[in-house]
């Protein structure tokens, strides 16, 4: 039962983080006069923005270095083969 309580009262506090960082938010887009929809544009550009190329191999393999590694390279190092190698 005190764990439950305990449990709410972190739950009430995270809320009131959030409400508290969502009144900030807005009073910082009020004040650099940024709309929800330059927002969502600015968002979405970013999910779209297409990331440099840092590792490539023979076969055209490619990856930006974000995420997970990729299973061509994830191969080439278990089998011996120096990350550096595929850097472009």
């Amino acid at each position: 039962m005190k764990e439950r309580e305990g449990q709410q009262r972190l739950f009430e506090l995270d809320e009131n983080v959030r409400d508290r960082m969502i009144v900030w938010i807005r009073r910082r887009m009020d004040e650099y006069d940024i709309t929800i929809e330059a927002l969502a544009e600015s968002l979405e550009a970013d999910a779209n923005a297409v990331r440099a190329v840092l590792y490539r191999d023979a076969f055209g393999n490619t990856w930006d270095g974000h995420g997970d590694k990729p299973a061509w390279l994830a191969r080439a190092i278990h089998a011996g083969q120096n990350i550096d190698h595929f850097r472009c």
